[in-house]
């Protein structure tokens, strides 16, 4: 027992200058053992009082049987002997540099950005070799007609700091990435702890990164990996997710690729290559409902910026 405290507490407390993408909805430790379900996930760094880096995300998720006959399917790894669960959602996410209510640009901060895409997913999970393959394709937009500046209405509404840098945004371009994530069951005790490796690669326009990590949950839970659905009708649990990433390309950063016209950008020797990112928190479950409150802590993306966190919460309901 003492070395099972041990593994756990290593993974969580891993230093924290130890980023993977915004909303992995296809975790092991957000499984929900239904084939149609609703998720809601909103981030915000106002939990922790700042409003800079990656500063909301707002992800609406739908996953049903009925969308096995969406023809982006076959676009999308397909093992054989695999159980599939498919879903399409809503994502739309907001970067900011330190200072929002400069009328100047921030140069050497980070510049305003704002995406909106539409995703199409699958997930794959294998019972027989404890693993699950998801696969995703994303398309949207990113600049002005993402309605990143929303964020104006907001302050204005609450009170709060005017952010009038908007006007020195990415400019528009046309969004489409292509996703994999790979996770394997590494170690199990029965149904109160799990370890498990994660590998990813993201191609594409918005993000280019390749990353790999580990999770870990402990707590009463229910294997991911298997089809017994809800063996424990209720399940609370912690969860921890360090994540190393090589960073490729990264258009909230460096613009777009098409339309290089946005007033500020940052070159790629200013790009941090190798980053990370701890996610942590915990998951309660039980009946139709899933609640999931998260904190993540983000390594430096640019080497003239600090590291960031924030939080989020999920709420999901089995339809």
């Amino acid at each position: 027992m003492k070395t099972l405290q041990s593994i756990f507490l290593s993974l969580i407390f891993i230093p924290m200058v130890l980023i993977g993408q915004k909303f992995d909805n296809t975790a092991s430790f957000r499984d929900i053992k239904s084939d149609n379900y609703i998720r809601l996930h909103h981030d915000n760094d106002v939990f922790y009082s700042t409003d800079e880096n990656y500063t909301q995300g707002i992800n609406i998720e739908l996953v049903t049987r009925w969308l096995a006959k969406n023809p982006i399917n076959h676009l999308f790894i397909s093992p054989k002997n695999s159980e599939f669960k498919y879903g399409i959602s809503v994502e739309h996410i907001s970067f900011t540099p330190d200072s929002i209510e400069s009328f100047e640009i921030q140069y050497g901060d980070r510049p305003f950005a704002a995406a909106f895409t539409l995703k199409s997913f699958t997930i794959a999970t294998d019972t027989i070799n404890k693993s699950i393959l998801s696969s995703s394709l994303s398309i949207g937009i990113i600049g002005p007609a993402a309605f990143g500046d929303v964020q104006r209405r907001l302050h204005k509404i609450i009170g709060s700091g005017y952010p009038n840098g908007w006007y020195y945004q990415i400019k528009n371009d046309a969004v489409i990435n292509y996703d994999v994530n790979y996770e394997k069951q590494l170690f199990r005790i029965n149904n109160f702890f799990s370890l498990n490796g994660t590998a990813g690669v993201k191609l594409g326009t918005l993000f280019t990164n390749a990353s790999v990590g580990l999770n870990a949950t402990l707590g009463i839970i229910n294997s991911p990996f298997s089809s017994v659905k809800n063996k424990n009708k209720f399940q609370l649990y912690l969860y921890t997710q360090p994540i190393l990433n090589v960073v490729g390309y990264d258009a909230t950063l460096q613009g777009v690729l098409i339309n290089d016209k946005s007033p500020y950008t940052i070159p790629g020797s200013d790009i941090e290559r190798f980053t990370a990112q701890h996610n942590f928190g915990i998951v309660l479950q039980t009946g139709r409902f899933y609640f999931e409150y998260t904190v993540t802590v983000q390594t430096r993306e640019i080497s003239t910026i600090d590291p960031h966190k924030w939080g989020g919460f999920r709420l999901g309901y089995k339809l």
